[in-house]
């Protein structure tokens, strides 16, 4: 079936052509010009027919890396407790940290680390699931520019802060094009506010989660202004380990309920806590009620 929205944007590269032709036919540079304002439009184009076109489906992970000088959390031991210190944190390099853990998953594939120009964001890496056309990215930041993770989470769930990943021969595309969020690390919004312009109306509800201390109660205000859809949040304390947030992207993978997902998170966090199942049901939650 002929692509419409492909069509549509070869219509508006025609029109944008025609108008150049006339707005720079008496200019002496209008070669340079035109060619230079061209690439620029056909990129453009290119990047809107390759994100409508999309045939995966993307995850992008916000880590905010454990930090104990700045963050207002229950001091752990100075080896996991650097915020600028991604290979041992326990957020990200310890042993249940969001690159270990997933590294060592049967059902991801460790593509590659990518790098970065932005200096908040220590490691960013890439995964593949196994047995699904699911791409996953985690970007780790530095511990004492929480306040920044959070803003860029909430805007991404807004549909803003787009990421361009280029890998072999595919352009993949995170942040505000993914169709899945996550937010990992200490609640900070319990410490401050954030200021996110957020757009009045979006292409997709995009599906969240946040895992962090009492996450439903800060977070909701800024969820329904980002009109996203928090499919999975907590309502106490919780130590915000990968194998909860692991359980419940499977869940997502697999195209579960929201209750579902929920269910399987409680699951794990138990495995892992000890806290009891009924515990662990109280505290992970989906939905707004």
């Amino acid at each position: 079936m002929y692509n419409k929205t492909k069509f549509f944007s070869f219509i508006l590269l025609f029109l944008f052509l025609g108008l150049l032709y006339f707005s720079f036919e008496n200019n002496e540079k209008q070669p340079i010009l035109k060619e230079s304002i061209v690439k620029v439009i056909e990129e453009k184009v290119k990047d809107s027919m390759l994100v409508t076109a999309k045939n995966y489906r993307s995850i992008h992970v916000f880590v905010a890396l454990c930090d104990n000088i700045n963050q207002g959390i229950v001091p752990v031991s100075k080896k996991i407790g650097n915020g600028k210190d991604a290979k041992n944190n326990l957020y990200w390099g310890a042993l249940y940290g969001v690159k270990t853990h997933f590294i060592r998953s049967k059902e991801w594939i460790y593509l590659k680390a990518i790098p970065t120009d932005n200096p908040i964001i220590l490691e960013r890496i890439l995964f593949k699931h196994k047995s699904k056309n699911v791409y996953l990215l985690a970007d780790a930041y530095d511990g004492a520019q929480i306040q920044i993770c959070i803003s860029d989470f909430l805007k991404a769930a807004n549909e803003q802060f787009s990421v361009r990943i280029d890998y072999t021969s595919k352009t993949l595309y995170f942040g505000g094009n993914s169709d899945l969020l996550a937010y990992v690390g200490h609640d900070g919004l319990m410490e401050f506010d954030v200021e996110v312009s957020y757009k009045k109306s979006v292409k997709q509800t995009r599906d969240v989660m946040m895992l962090a201390c009492y996450s439903q109660e800060y977070f909701a205000p800024e969820i329904k202004q980002a009109k996203a859809n928090p499919l999975l949040w907590t309502t106490h304390l919780m130590a915000p380990e990968a194998y909860t947030l692991k359980a419940a992207i499977e869940g997502w993978v697999l195209n579960e309920t929201g209750n579902q997902i929920e269910e399987r998170a409680a699951q794990s966090y138990n495995k892992y806590q000890k806290c009891g199942i009924r515990g662990a049901r109280n505290l992970l939650t989906s939905g707004f009620e």
